[in-house]
């Protein structure tokens, strides 16, 4: 059920050379055993006060970037509308000053 089946692939003589297929009978798994004490050869990650102070000042930095670059992001947006409602409102007292000379 779980192994890949591999289709026949042509050698460069042009023969199809086909794989043998192992017929697979059902397998009965023993309960795996009780996890033994661990000898991790890894050592824990300790946090010591100089990396404690890092890890927030680069976390504050972090959210302070991102936070400036969403507030210029709005800016530019809030100016872009200003300036398009000054532009229309100078265009439509062009077309109605032009109106009521005529």
């Amino acid at each position: 059920m779980f192994h890949p089946k591999v289709p026949t692939n042509p050698t460069p003589t042009g023969l199809v050379v086909p794989l043998t297929v192992e017929p697979t009978a059902p397998v009965r798994h023993a309960p795996a055993p009780a996890p033994a004490a661990q000898s991790s050869t890894r050592p824990a990650v300790h946090l010591t006060p100089g990396t404690a102070v890092a890890l927030v000042g680069g976390g504050t930095a972090v959210v302070l970037i991102v936070g400036a670059v969403l507030v210029s992001m709005l800016l530019a947006v809030a100016v872009s509308g200003v300036s398009v409602a000054v532009c229309a409102v100078v265009l439509r007292s062009l077309l109605t000053s032009g109106r009521t000379y005529r």
